[in-house]
């Protein structure tokens, strides 16, 4: 059984304590690190291979955003949870920006954030279709990185261009990305709902990744589809 390393980055010594007492009854989770100051979180992030992050969206001695920034950069296999004092959709979108895989209320339940944290460490991505339900704030997500898609051609930085996918399923992201639901694909591309179905599972299987909105982020960003304005 592999041990899931973690770092807490939380103000409240109450609430942290209930985190660790939560994680440790898991059997295979290890605290490897509990600070708010960011110098000794990013030093963690670097030496200690942490999985999971564990991130107060509400610190006040860091800017949490920043940190989640920072310890992906030192840790690229490393899964962010940002925990929220209040429902946000702005520091949601935020999250979604510096790559967090899972968005939860600070009211989370115990058993739901030891499912949490063992799913985001086998890669799984928390922030999902039913999240990103939002129709402006969904808009928001895909034209930021449509944007990000345009600086990295004007600075010269290259895109992994080569696409697992096949021509139609990169087709049927392309749909997605413009907001299609799958009924909506079925009837422009003049196959069946359960042919759409089928591509869509197809797509996440071979992107590793486990909703819509996952895809399309992960397309955008390797420059398989583009997003126009109008």
């Amino acid at each position: 059984m592999e041990t899931i390393r973690v770092i807490i980055i939380d103000e409240q010594p109450l609430f942290r304590e209930g985190i660790r007492a939560t994680l440790e009854r898991m059997g295979d989770c290890v605290i490897i690190g509990e600070s708010t100051d960011a110098a000794e979180v990013f030093e963690i992030a670097r030496t200690g291979s942490p999985d999971v992050a564990l991130i107060d969206a509400g610190l006040t001695s860091s800017d949490p955003l920043e940190i989640a920034r920072q310890t992906r950069h030192l840790a690229p296999r490393m899964a962010i949870i940002i925990l929220t004092p209040s429902e946000d959709e702005e520091r949601l979108f935020q999250s979604i920006k510096v790559g967090a895989a899972a968005y939860y209320s600070r009211s989370i339940t115990a058993d739901e954030l030891i499912d949490a944290v063992r799913k985001v460490s086998h890669g799984e991505y928390l922030i999902n279709d039913d999240v990103l339900s939002k129709p402006q704030l969904a808009s928001r997500v895909l034209k930021s990185f449509r944007e990000l898609t345009v600086e990295d051609e004007e600075t010269g930085n290259t895109k992994d261009l080569y696409s697992p996918l096949s021509s139609r399923e990169v087709e049927i992201l392309d749909y997605i990305a413009r907001g299609n639901s799958n009924k909506e694909i079925a009837k422009s591309l003049k196959i069946s709902d359960q042919t759409v179905k089928n591509h869509i599972t197809s797509i996440l299987k071979k992107l590793s990744v486990n909703d819509r909105t996952a895809a399309v982020v992960h397309a955008l960003r390797h420059g398989w589809i583009k997003i126009n304005d109008n």
